[in-house]
C-alpha cells in the first residue's frame, strides 16, 4: 500500500508493541479503516515480523477481506475478526497483540469465559471510563482456525456485552479498539498494563 499518515503510524505501532514484547516475531495484526461506503480497511500482512515491518507489507482489504492492491503478500488470517469488530463496533482501528499476559491470563480465566478487572486507576485510559471503581468485562473466546466461524462468534459477544473496550483469544492474544489509531493504541498500553498488573498479583496470593 502506498506511503499514507495511516501506513506510518501502523507501522511505528507495531514496531513499538514489538520492542515492548507485545507483538514479537510474526505474531500480532494492525489495521484501521481507510473509508467506509464501502468499507475499506489497511491491514498488516500476514506472517511478516513486526519489529522489521515495512509500509509495503501493510495491504489494503475490502469489506469481505479480500486484498485490494498488487502489493506482495496476503492480509493477515485474522481480516475477518478485524472487520467483525469494526462492523460490530463502529471501530476506526483494530489491534491484536499477543503478549505473554494475554496468552496466559486467556488461559487461567478460560473456564469462566472470561473476568472483571475492577479498583485499578488506570481503568481510567479506557475510553468512558471516569473513575477507578469501574469494573471492565474482558471476555475469553476459544481458540480456532475456523476464521469465519471465529468471526460470527466474536460479533455474537460483542452484541452481548456491549460496553467491553477488549476481549481476549485462550492461549493466543488481546484484541482491541478504538475510533482512531491513537486511542486503539492507548488502549493497548492501559490493558496490557492491567493484564500485567492482575497476572502479578494473582502469583502472589496464597497457594493452598
Amino acid at each position: 500500500m502506498s506511503q499514507s499518515p495511516a501506513v506510518e503510524y501502523l507501522v511505528n505501532l507495531a514496531r513499538d508493541f514489538y520492542r515492548r514484547g507485545w507483538a514479537l516475531g510474526t505474531s500480532g495484526n494492525f489495521s484501521t479503516v481507510v473509508a467506509r461506503e464501502p468499507l475499506r480497511l489497511a491491514i498488516t500482512a500476514s506472517s511478516v515480523d513486526k519489529g522489521r515491518l515495512t509500509p509495503g507489507q501493510i495491504l489494503e482489504v475490502d469489506g469481505g477481506g479480500r486484498a485490494l492492491n498488487s502489493t506482495p503478500g496476503k492480509p493477515s488470517a485474522e481480516t475477518l475478526l478485524h472487520i467483525a469488530i469494526v462492523e460490530t463496533r463502529g471501530a476506526g482501528a483494530v489491534l491484536h497483540t499477543h503478549s505473554v499476559w494475554s496468552t496466559v491470563l486467556s488461559d487461567y480465566h478460560a473456564g469462566s469465559g472470561g473476568f472483571f478487572i475492577e479498583g485499578y486507576e488506570m481503568l481510567k485510559g479506557l475510553d468512558g471510563v471516569s473513575t477507578h471503581e469501574h469494573r471492565e468485562w474482558l471476555p475469553i473466546l476459544e481458540n480456532s482456525q475456523d476464521m469465519e466461524e471465529l468471526a460470527a462468534e466474536t460479533k455474537r459477544m460483542l452484541g452481548h456485552n456491549p460496553n467491553v473496550h477488549g476481549f481476549l483469544i485462550r492461549r493466543h492474544g488481546m484484541y482491541t479498539w478504538g475510533k482512531d489509531l491513537a486511542e486503539a493504541g492507548r488502549h493497548v498500553e492501559i490493558l496490557e498494563f492491567l493484564l500485567e498488573s492482575v497476572g502479578r498479583r494473582q502469583m502472589m496470593e496464597p497457594q493452598y
